[in-house]
Parts: C-alpha cells; sequence; structure tokens
C-alpha cells in the first residue's frame, strides 16, 4: 500500500472517529425557561468538566430551549398536561439526538418531571434530588424553601427533599405571592433590584426564626439577587448549581 493510500495510525485518525471513545457522557438539557439560567446551566456544566478533564474539553450537550412565553402561558392556565406534553416532545427529540440522560433546567417545571420520565427511556436527572444531596453533604435538616408559589405551595419538590431527611419551611402566604412576583415580574425578565433582595432578605431572616438552617434558591434566578457579594441572613443552596453539578458529573461518568 502507497503512503498515499496507507491507513491513518492512531497518531493521525481523526478525533470524532469513534463515538464510543469520547471522554463524556451526552447529555440533554431542557431550557428556555428563562434563558438567562439555561446560558448559566450551560456555563456551569462546561466549567466543571474542563476543570476536571484539563485542556480544552468541554461537555457533550444538546440544548431544546423552548419558548418561554408558551411555557408561562400554560403555567397561568394551569395547564400542566400540555406543559408535560411539551417537555416530553423536547425529551424525545433530545434522546434520538443521543442524549443519556435528561435534565430540566427550571425548578417549577420539575412538576411534569414524571410527563418527561414516562415518555423517554434514559434518566430525568432530577433537580430536587441534587438539592437534597448538597443539603445532607452540608448536614442540613431544615430548611427554607424559596421559589416560584407551586413549588413552595405544592409537594412535588418537598416531598424529595424529606426523602432524604430534610424538613422544609416556607414563607406565609403574603410572602410567597412576593416570592413569586419576583421572579416572573423581574428576574426571569432580567431585572435585578435592591427592594426585591432586601424582602428576600427579610423573608431569609424570618425563616431563619422559624428553625431554617439553610436557603434553598428553588428558582433557577433567585441567585441573581445574591451576585457580587450580597450577603443573606442563611447560607444558601443554589438550585441551580447543585443541578448543573449533578449534570456534569453525568456528563464525565454516565451515571
Amino acid at each position: 500500500m502507497s503512503a498515499l493510500t496507507a491507513a491513518p495510525d492512531a497518531a493521525t485518525a481523526s478525533p470524532f472517529a469513534d463515538d464510543a471513545a469520547q471522554a463524556t457522557h451526552k447529555v440533554g438539557l431542557i431550557g428556555g425557561m428563562s434563558w438567562y439560567s439555561t446560558l448559566e446551566y450551560y456555563r456551569c456544566v462546561n466549567a466543571r468538566v474542563q476543570d476536571r478533564l484539563g485542556g480544552h474539553r468541554s461537555a457533550r450537550l444538546a440544548v431544546e430551549s423552548l419558548d418561554f412565553e408558551q411555557v408561562r402561558a400554560a403555567q397561568l392556565a394551569e395547564d400542566w398536561d400540555g406543559a408535560g406534553d411539551a417537555l416530553a416532545a423536547a425529551g424525545e427529540r433530545l434522546e434520538a439526538s443521543g442524549a443519556r440522560a435528561i435534565a430540566i433546567c427550571t425548578n417549577l417545571m420539575h412538576k411534569v418531571a414524571p410527563a418527561v420520565q414516562a415518555r423517554v427511556d434514559v434518566p430525568v436527572l432530577h433537580i430536587a434530588d441534587a438539592v437534597a444531596d448538597r443539603l445532607v453533604t452540608q448536614g442540613v435538616t431544615t430548611a427554607a424553601l424559596l421559589g416560584s408559589r407551586w413549588v413552595m405551595e405544592e409537594d412535588f419538590y418537598a416531598q424529595r427533599l424529606a426523602a432524604k431527611g430534610v424538613e422544609v419551611v416556607v414563607p406565609d402566604a403574603v410572602d410567597r405571592e412576593l416570592v413569586d412576583r419576583v421572579v416572573f415580574d423581574e428576574l426571569t425578565r432580567g431585572v435585578v433590584t435592591d427592594a426585591s433582595r432586601a424582602e428576600h432578605v427579610r423573608v431569609m431572616g424570618e425563616l431563619a426564626d422559624r428553625g431554617a438552617e439553610a436557603a434553598v434558591l428553588a428558582c433557577t434566578e433567585i441567585e441573581h439577587l445574591f451576585r457580587d457579594g450580597h450577603a443573606a441572613p442563611l447560607p444558601l443552596v443554589d438550585s441551580m448549581r447543585a443541578h448543573a453539578d449533578r449534570v456534569a458529573d453525568f456528563c464525565l461518568t454516565g451515571r
């Protein structure tokens, strides 16, 4: 065989030739709810993977970015079947693209995580499980839960924390409405104000008085209030970062 037709050796073979030999496992992200937090997911997952593997390594990710206007309309109409169908269809597309796990890049829409899991054969990495593991690691047994009103008032999130031995305390009805309003009228639109930060500090202080040892930021945008060194009266567990770390771990280990 001439030099021109010789098969490439290991040193010259394409790095894309054997997909099974890739260093990371592909994860599908269902995002866009809002795109601000999806951007942070993408950044955090890739940063963790590069930190672990070095060089130019990055995570193998596929993103199905939904139109949040449509998702928000379904939330307000309490059309959880329609929302679940939309997210499940996104999950199917991600699985078809080769994703070996699915992550829903929002806390609230884990309300329909069972609908997504029912339509795919790969695991859905649940955000509340990642948060619960983070709380247990920190020795927290009672946590304040701040997020949308459905997250605070229903049990689809809190029961997964309870399964790991973490009790949840939530704001009173007036403050639940306040937190929900700030999430959807401000943070998911990229608006961060000192007034809303101060209100969240007040709410956390009251929950600390009721026994909370840490505050779970169970909306992926609430962490924007506490960037740049802004203090909180409780240790913060950022659900987005806990979930992104879980996604990165799956990328690295396949489990």
